[in-house]
């Protein structure tokens, strides 16, 4: 029988706070255990570098087949990684599985069997051209996808598709990586084009799609807003467990991002140039308008040194909005969105924070620690160096999410979500609109006309 994604209209009894904090939650709610994992993987990480005694790096596939071949870097070092990026995160998320109350003999075969189809996805992403072009999570959510829609999940590795947990721990992790100093190295400038602008392009999406579209699936609305006006895949992650999007939504706003991110890439430095915007006012535009962090990284290369560090500082003080639209996302859906139709009930301070994802708490202290703690101790580069071998273990959560999504997606659901071809729509205007208010911002601070240009990065 075919299953519909309805659009969930919340019941009153919903809204009422049952559940006050106990102790126990530290240890049994995913929500607190993603924290502590993410921690974990950040302290080790950290020890390793700083001391030199053991390095705690996750395994990474080099590109390969330009000029190269894969069987090139098959050596027993990258089994050694891959063996050891298996254990942490296998037992770690094992551990979080008990506590939550699942069997480990079950989930700990099944996380294996996941674990190697992540690995498949990251050998495949490593490919020359799909590496340039295409981001891992295309390539998660088709591997899964093309399993789940032909064969079919195997009961056994059920137990391991835990898309949300994965998620959050990843971005636990992530947000030692996003340092508030990326807004002194920018200053003002940075400001004023990532954060002015990222804020009107989500409030203009989210009114286009729910008065002008007339988009019912308000968690697909302000994911795919959030993707479009920040980051991306993280951002969309991030919002998406904010408003409790289902996995589809998910899904759809991530493979819409991805398939605009290739298109921008490529031709949006190729206009720049044609125009003669220049290096510093184009990379600042590709860094406020392209979604994904690395897509921004290799079409500001395109322009040059200036138009590379002008767009990946432009996207980087954008990156650092993540946490605070995730909780603005949250407190807006538990107080508005979800409470909508409640007649006079009001929602508290207590409800709101009982309902906001105690995660994105994990990804502001990690992101304080290495901003306000760390750095300031051991230096920007000790940093750096942590963060070089935190990001492939953030990598291989969100590939796991990702791979998980797909297995758990049926074909005709994400047909369904497209509604007519509404949220196509939605982001093509969503991210013209983005395009000229970023264009607006970048002339007005960057053209020399009305401010100083920024001597940093001359």
């Amino acid at each position: 029988m075919e299953q519909k994604s309805e659009v969930i209209t919340p019941k009153k009894e919903d809204y009422v706070t049952t559940n006050k904090f106990k102790l126990s939650d530290l240890y049994r709610q995913e929500d607190w255990l993603a924290i502590w994992i993410g921690l974990i993987v950040i302290v080790f990480a950290g020890i390793g570098v700083l001391t030199g005694v053991f390095d705690f790096s996750a395994a990474t596939f080099e590109t390969w087949g330009n000029g190269t071949s894969f069987l090139e870097q098959m050596t027993g070092a990258l089994f050694g990684k891959l063996i050891l990026t298996a254990v942490v995160l296998g037992t770690l998320f094992t551990v979080g599985n008990v506590g939550k109350g699942t069997s480990a003999k079950k989930y700990v075969p099944a996380f294996l069997g996941l674990f190697g189809l992540a690995v498949l996805v990251r050998f495949i992403s490593a490919e020359y051209t799909f590496n340039r072009y295409l981001e891992w999570a295309f390539f998660a959510l088709l591997v899964g996808l093309v399993l789940a829609n032909t064969i079919g999940v195997p009961d056994w590795l059920k137990p391991a598709i835990q898309t949300e947990f994965y998620i959050k721990a990843g971005l636990v992790i992530m947000g030692f990586s996003v340092l508030f100093s990326n807004i002194i190295n920018f200053g003002l400038y940075g400001l004023g084009i990532s954060w002015i602008v990222t804020p009107l392009v989500i409030i203009f999406m989210w009114f286009f799609g729910t008065r002008v579209l007339k988009m019912e699936n308000k968690p697909l609305v302000i994911t795919l807003a959030t993707a479009t006006s920040v980051c991306g895949t993280s951002a969309a992650i991030a919002a998406g467990a904010s408003c409790k999007a289902k996995k589809t939504d998910l899904s759809l706003a991530v493979s819409i991002s991805i398939i605009f991110t290739v298109i921008m890439m490529v031709f949006e430095p190729i206009i720049i140039e044609a125009v003669g915007l220049g290096e510093l006012m184009g990379g600042a535009l590709i860094g406020g308008t392209i979604d994904s962090t690395g897509a921004v990284a290799v079409a500001g290369t395109a322009l040059g040194e200036l138009g590379q560090t002008a767009a990946v500082l432009v996207k980087s003080i954008q990156n650092i909005l993540i946490g605070f639209v995730a909780v603005g996302v949250a407190i807006f859906f538990s107080a508005h969105v979800e409470n909508d139709g409640m007649g006079s009930k009001k929602i508290n301070a207590a409800e709101i924070w009982y309902r906001l994802p105690k995660f994105i708490l994990g990804f502001f202290a990690t992101s304080m620690m290495a901003s306000f703690v760390v750095q300031p101790l051991v230096g920007e580069e000790a940093v750096a160096a942590i963060n070089g071998a935190l990001s492939q273990y953030k990598n291989w959560a969100f590939v796991l999410a990702f791979t998980s999504i797909g297995l758990d997606t049926n074909f005709r659901e994400l047909k369904e979500q497209f509604q007519g071809g509404k949220p196509m729509i939605l982001y093509i205007v969503g991210q013209l609109v983005n395009i000229i208010l970023s264009f607006a911002a970048v002339y007005l601070l960057l053209s020399g006309k009305f401010f100083p240009i920024p001597e940093l990065i001359l």
